[in-house]
């Protein structure tokens, strides 16, 4: 049986279960049995040791009255003690063992009860190199002065620092109590005061359930600012003014998305600004975003990843895919609902070039995946999936949204998709799922717009289908015509009428490059516009590969020196690929890489470890 045909198979067999019930291939948890409702931390943040120490108590529902097992998810944990605590709060040790380590998914924690109890309490600590935190010495700070320390829990590496049911299947609200040196600020996905006291104990509350990728947890010395009522900035004190001018329009953005598809229902959106050395642009922790310094460019040109991170709080937050496979139920989601946001507050225009630009990488992109790597709902049993994670269900899954608005028409879309997020509010939820809601809510409403075929060949096959909807900026007409007159050497790189190009029309122009540009050119767009020097990251790393592929050794200084201060993977892996493409380059990568290896985080070492071959 092909994939196809095996997937609509498993997918017939699924229909009418219940939310987000499909196993998760990620996770050693049993859902099915008992599922995780409430977790109460207690920990102690130790900065010489690079370790959380302390404890977790897991309030548990039991679904199967034969079940006495509890299996968690751990990686690199070190369990020191269980007890399992009964309805009249008295405790007793139970029995546990540890599977042995799996190099993807860590090790299951299996607990041994004598009856199903209500509660158990974990004792434990995690371990230096634990997958999900990254601890920064001072020297890797921007002052210098005090270390720092932030989580990554996406995709399964909340496992490293708790030992949880860690599948977004399972839903949870926490408490914690967290001990760290005096004089710095704890945050966390939950509630924090911009005014709290830095006396080394910090207390947090969510009383929202969400998925263990959602835990998250930073230190250092932070310094907050107030965007509005209800947003604020947090980080570094050398950068947070800059950053809260930067992302002053957080609360607009709020106002427009709760305008189209209904209540911010998380109380507070603040962003903590993270070391450059995050390894993503933006994580959704709810109520408080964690993002990378690079969006940071002086003129607002990049807040668009806000605008992203910010609509998680409806797609992926507040309906969450119940397992990696279904991942564009999350960015596809949020990526549609950010253009929109973008649309809205900026202009048709701004939010056109980024769909014009984002669907000429996407379909470069796709050129160079396997055909199962293309598909929005895909299989990754066996497969780690914070390396399996592309552009496809992002800007595929986006696409296939702008497909159903194009014919179904943006008022009645508009109307789906808020009625959607109403309706799985806090569940996590499978493609399945998603597909029966909509044929219930949308197309028996609007028979005979969409057949079931078109569905099956945006969800089940690769590529785009030759109907998806394409869009064209007018902006872009005059950057293509001065590319296509400098390409052809008709036009002289200072003559290009760049003076008030946008980013957009940057990428769009550095996209429009040969796959082996010639030296010269590359050196007289140097020299005309200064792109080695530039500050905005999106324009810079495009740049830098473009360099690398033309032989461009002038912009090695530059390049040395954005890959040892930025740890962001979307930006630098594609550098340190176009340069082990030679004997040369990779002489030159393996260099930095050993000079940044200490201020990356676990996940970026990994993905350049295997791009180098180290």
């Amino acid at each position: 049986m092909n994939f196809n045909a095996l997937f609509c198979f498993l997918m017939v067999a699924s229909a009418g279960a219940q939310a987000g019930t499909e196993s998760d291939p990620h996770s050693y948890a049993e859902p099915d049995k008992v599922t995780v409702n409430a977790l109460a931390l207690d920990l102690a943040v130790d900065f010489d040791k690079r370790e959380l120490a302390g404890s977790a108590e897991l309030s548990l529902d039991w679904h199967d009255a034969a079940a006495h097992t509890l299996v968690l998810d751990t990686r690199d944990l070190s369990i020191e003690s269980i007890s399992a605590i009964a309805a009249d709060g008295s405790s007793s040790p139970a029995a546990f063992t540890l599977d042995a380590r799996h190099p993807i998914y860590g090790s299951a924690l299996r607990i041994e009860l004598k009856q199903a109890v209500p509660k158990v309490a974990i004792r434990y600590h995690s371990a230096p190199g634990a997958s999900g935190l990254q601890w920064m010495t001072p020297q890797q700070t921007a002052s210098g002065k005090h270390p720092f320390m932030f989580s990554q829990s996406q995709a399964i590496h909340a496992r490293s620092w708790v030992p949880l049911q860690d599948t977004p299947s399972v839903r949870f609200t926490y408490s914690a109590h967290i001990s760290a040196p005096k004089g710095l600020r704890v945050v966390m996905s939950a509630n924090n005061a911009i005014d709290a006291a830095l006396d080394g104990d910090f207390s947090f509350n969510m009383p929202q359930r969400i998925p263990s990728y959602l835990m998250a947890i930073a230190v250092g010395e932070l310094d907050a600012r107030s965007t509005g009522p209800r947003t604020a900035v947090y980080a570094e004190p050398s950068l947070v003014r800059k950053a809260a001018r930067e992302f002053e329009d957080t609360g607009k953005m709020v106002e427009v998305a709760e305008k189209i598809y209904g209540p911010y229902r998380w109380e507070r959106y603040d962003i903590l600004v993270l070391p450059a050395s995050f390894p993503f642009g933006g994580m959704e922790n709810p109520r408080l975003t964690f993002a990378t310094p690079t969006v940071i460019a002086g003129d607002k040109s990049l807040v668009g990843l806000i605008a992203h991170e910010l609509a998680h709080s409806w797609s992926g937050n507040l309906v969450t895919n119940a397992n990696a496979q279904h991942m564009w139920l999350n960015e596809g989601f949020t990526t549609y609902v950010e253009n929109r946001i973008i649309e809205a507050l900026y202009g048709e225009e701004d939010a056109t070039m980024q769909l014009v630009v984002d669907d000429q990488e996407l379909l470069e992109e796709m050129r160079g995946l396997a055909g199962y790597a293309q598909l929005l709902v895909t299989q990754l049993e066996g497969k780690d999936p914070d390396e399996a994670l592309s552009g496809v269900p992002y800007a595929k899954g986006r696409w296939f949204l702008r497909f159903l608005e194009s014919r179904y028409g943006r008022d009645a879309f508009d109307a789906f998709v808020r009625s959607y997020f109403d309706h799985f509010a806090f569940q996590s939820i499978t493609t399945q799922d998603f597909l029966d809601f909509y044929s219930a809510q949308l197309e028996k409403e609007h028979p005979g717009k969409v057949s079931a075929a078109e569905i099956n060949a945006w969800l089940h096959e690769p590529g785009i289908p030759a109907d998806a909807p394409k869009v064209h900026s007018a902006r872009f007409d005059g950057v293509d015509k001065a590319a296509a007159s400098f390409l052809a050497g008709k036009l002289g790189a200072d003559k290009l009428p760049a003076k008030s190009w946008v980013t957009y029309e940057w990428l769009r122009f550095i996209n429009a490059l040969p796959a082996k540009p010639e030296l010269a050119q590359i050196a007289a767009l140097d020299k005309a516009w200064k792109l080695s020097d530039s500050g905005n990251a999106e324009i810079a790393f495009r740049w830098y590969v473009a360099s690398i592929r033309a032989g461009y050794l002038e912009s090695r200084p530059q390049i040395a020196a954005f890959i040892q201060h930025i740890g962001r993977r979307k930006l630098i892996v594609p550098i340190y690929e176009e340069l082990a493409k030679t004997a040369e380059g990779k002489t030159f990568a393996i260099a930095q890489y050993r000079k940044a290896k200490p201020g990356y985080h676990p996940m970026t070492q990994g993905s350049i470890e295997k791009v180098l071959g180290l």
